[in-house]
């Protein structure tokens, strides 16, 4: 294993207090936990929270989106690992501005089980909450029984979308409905071409031949749909392109924004470059590309692959992603 940590156990507590030293004018911990990141800006009184919690080891997600426009809190527990029911209800006590909180989170069963228990708890001090679960990997579960499915990378647009819905003062049941009418429109799959390394494991978290990649593997390394032989770029954004339109037909005229996701280790060329092939299948077929995003949004360690989401729009969605947002790993200032 070669990373540059100290000690193992201290990983999740140097990265936070690395985010703290480099982004203090944005985030803040609360009351000095470091397991819990709020946002430094100020919020508007009145306007519905957005909170989010899950393992670390997924810089930007989730800690990267706490700010203006996006998340208010994120709280985080050990490398691939749920953060506690308790550190999610203290952040979601800290961001209750006075009209409830949205918990919007991927779909796991650590993270569902804590939250729900959190949610409960800050009921007992008449805080609402809505919980809006993301489940965007189409290779995790087929279409009939879609509600098993992993969240991974389209929980970024996601958050995007119900921050933006907050900061224009929409009321918890609008901004939770608009969540997952955004949810309803998102599907992503990806590839792995290595395995990553938890710290405190210190061994790959599983094996896969120089010339092979696998296809469909979720982001702790869930077992995927086939292991194949490397396959191109053009040949990998293909069959991600092709998987997620079997799942969300798109028509002629169609509006989406497109993110060709990094794992970890896969460089911006790489990426740039299936980015260009899945930019050409979608322009054939008449579909119109808005607002991009190519690079590393949400990462499985130093694993090597990426994935492919697709963001069907509608007016309403797409006036929500353009909208402003400043957070240590998304800024966005089109407005």
């Amino acid at each position: 294993m070669k990373k540059l940590m100290n000690k193992a156990e201290d990983f999740v507590k140097e990265t936070m207090e690395g985010i703290i030293c480099a982004y203090g004018d944005k985030v803040k911990l609360l009351n000095g936990d470091e397991r819990i990141l709020v946002t430094n800006y100020p919020v508007q009184k009145g306007k519905v929270g957005i909170v989010t919690a899950g393992g670390s080891g997924h810089l930007p997600v989730f800690l990267g989106y706490v700010g203006q426009g996006l998340l208010d809190g994120c709280a985080v527990g050990n490398v691939f690992a749920s953060p506690s029911a308790q550190k999610m209800a203290d952040m979601i006590t800290a961001c209750d501005y006075g009209s409830g909180v949205l918990c919007l989170y991927g779909n796991y069963g650590g993270d569902n089980m804590n939250f729900d228990m959190a949610c409960e708890m800050v009921e007992m001090d008449d805080i609402e909450t809505r919980t809006v679960r993301v489940k965007d990997d189409v290779a995790s579960s087929p279409a009939e029984t879609k509600e098993k499915r992993r969240g991974v990378a389209g929980m970024v647009y996601a958050f995007k979308v119900a921050g933006a819905a907050a900061e224009k003062m929409m009321n918890l049941d609008e901004v939770a409905g608009v969540a997952q009418k955004a949810l309803d429109n998102i599907r992503t799959m990806g590839v792995a071409l290595t395995p990553c390394i938890v710290p405190q494991v210190g061994e790959p978290t599983f094996q896969i031949a120089d010339d092979e990649m696998e296809v469909g593997m979720g982001i702790h390394g869930e077992k995927g749909i086939e292991v194949t032989k490397m396959m191109t770029a053009d040949e990998t954004a293909e069959t991600l392109v092709n998987r997620i339109l079997e799942d969300m037909p798109l028509q002629e005229g169609d509006e989406v924004s497109v993110m060709v996701n990094g794992l970890g280790a896969t460089p911006l060329e790489e990426q740039l470059i299936v980015y260009r092939r899945v930019h050409q299948l979608l322009t054939e077929k008449g579909i119109q590309i808005v607002m991009p995003h190519v690079g590393e949004y949400a990462t499985s360690m130093e694993m090597a692959g990426l994935s492919v989401t697709i963001f069907k729009l509608d007016e309403q969605l797409k006036e929500l992603l353009l909208a402003p947002a400043k957070t240590p790993f998304y800024t966005n200032l089109n407005k």
